[in-house]
């Protein structure tokens, strides 16, 4: 019998694995570190450069490091061994003016606080935040090379958003954590990394998301750091009823803040001309949709300056006036936002018409209703192994070859036994009575027991959705 379970068990962990590798966006490179941006190669030492690519990597990004763990020891081996990044990267060779020059978005997920929507919110005693993005768009030209970085990142305080059947569950924010303990963690390590930190927080000032935009701005004023700025912009209010053209607003608040920022620039003879010296971390729930369409603008902002500079766009031309550019520029970013929302909601991302076209179309809401609704069954039905794989391809669990028994069996309580009880009667009892009566009382009791049943289902949501089994509870709330 136990050579029986752990045979099972081993098909149920293979299954976790394969689900991961199978996943769209792992990256690696063997002559370029994909782990670092241009500026934090720049800024190296002769002794760094010798590194091989596993030593010098960036380990926030290094998806393999698990795997990868007994290479570390043995540098004879580091040749074979590369990181792998997981995010999306597109590379294209373009033309603006007859001058051809090449353009890049590389975005690299953070493997801490790594998982799903739902089950990974907030952050970690760390300050590692759930869903943390790095995003570096490059262009290249003539020997030149010009870089802007973006990140995302969840909410950085300590807040759990568990999914229980119903389509959006309240956020709930810890009360017995020390919250600005680790979000000091956070933006320490990010002005050590990134320099300056302007937050933008996209989500709503109402309803559900407005606790959590309360408690954002109260710790950041809490945190005391000039470093530090905070912009709360309500994006769904500002934008509603299509009334895209009004994310300018945000643009125009932060443009004296991005021009001081400025990018990285080096010229041909590798001597770096220009500095970014801070940094746009945006958010909104999920880091994915409205963030991405923010990022989006900015970028486009900076490629603007950088194209200018280079010598490849004429004063006074704007990028939105070339056409090709305009179209390939537009599916990239709407590419990398669909990449993301994938690896983190389990579907492409919304709001992506606007990205691809500058317009928010009636197709468009249709498509984000398709993808909200299948959001919704992943989250609730399907995340936990998602959730369970990634922990197990990243050593956050760890298999016990001696312990026979594993979290994977969990013994279901009197309520999902109950509900299943109820609803193999209903299918197995055929409508029956010679009178109208009685056909009558049949459907009154059925019909009682399915409006009791479902009211049991939703009280108890939690219990009947696919919740990860191989981390500890109390890690996930």
């Amino acid at each position: 019998m136990f050579h029986l379970i752990s045979m099972q068990d081993n098909k149920a962990f293979l299954s976790m694995i394969n689900s991961v590798l199978l996943t769209d966006g792992f990256y690696f490179a063997t002559d370029y570190d994909l782990t670092h941006t241009l500026q934090r190669l720049a800024n190296t030492s002769p002794e760094f450069q010798e590194m091989s690519l596993l030593e010098r990597a960036d380990q926030r990004f290094v998806w393999n490091g698990h795997l990868l763990r007994e290479f570390m020891p043995q540098p004879e081996l580091h040749r074979f061994a590369y990181p792998v990044v997981h995010g999306f990267i597109i590379m294209k060779s373009c033309c603006i003016n007859g001058k051809i020059f090449d353009w890049n978005i590389i975005s690299r997920r953070s493997c801490f606080r790594a998982g799903v929507r739902y089950y990974v919110r907030g952050i970690d005693s760390e300050g590692h935040a759930a869903n943390f993005v790095e995003t570096e768009q490059i262009v290249q030209y003539s020997g030149g090379k010009a870089s802007f970085v973006q990140t995302r990142g969840s909410i950085p305080f300590y807040w759990s958003q568990r999914p229980n059947l119903k389509y959006k569950p309240k956020p709930q924010i810890s009360k017995t954590i020390d919250h600005l303990d680790g979000f000091q963690r956070h933006f320490d390590s990010q002005i050590i990394i990134y320099g300056k930190q302007v937050i933008l927080n996209l989500i709503d000032q109402k309803g559900s998301e407005k606790q959590l935009e309360q408690a954002f701005d109260k710790m950041v004023s809490s945190l005391g750091n000039g470093m530090v700025k905070y912009i709360a912009f309500d994006f769904h209010k500002e934008c509603s009823r299509m009334r895209w053209h009004r994310l300018q607003i945000l643009v125009d608040m932060v443009t004296e803040m991005q021009d001081e920022y400025g990018y990285f620039l080096v010229d041909v003879d590798g001597n770096v001309l220009v500095q970014q010296e801070g940094m746009f971390r945006s958010n909104c729930m999920d880091c994915l949709d409205r963030t991405n369409v923010i990022q989006s603008l900015l970028a486009r902002r900076s490629l603007q300056s950088q194209l200018e500079r280079l010598g490849v766009l004429h004063m006074g031309q704007r990028i939105e006036d070339q056409a090709d550019f305009e179209k390939i520029y537009k599916n990239a970013w709407a590419d990398n936002a669909n990449a993301c929302a994938k690896q983190y909601a389990g579907t492409g991302a919304l709001k992506t018409d606007f990205t691809r076209t500058g317009k928010r179309t009636q197709w468009g809401l249709v498509m984000d209703g398709w993808n909200s609704m299948i959001r919704y069954y992943k989250n609730n039905f399907s995340d936990g192994f998602r959730q369970d794989s990634i922990d197990l391809f990243l050593g956050n669990y760890a298999i016990d070859e001696a312990d026979m028994t594993t979290p994977l069996h969990e013994t279901k309580d009197w309520k999902f036994l109950t509900v299943r009880s109820d609803w193999l009667c209903l299918i197995s009892c055929p409508p029956s009575g010679d009178t109208w009566t009685e056909t009558l009382a049949y459907v009154l009791f059925w019909g009682t027991a399915s409006f009791v049943t479902a009211g049991v289902i939703l009280f108890n949501g939690r219990e009947f959705v696919d919740a990860p089994k191989l981390v500890q509870k109390e890690k996930m709330d």
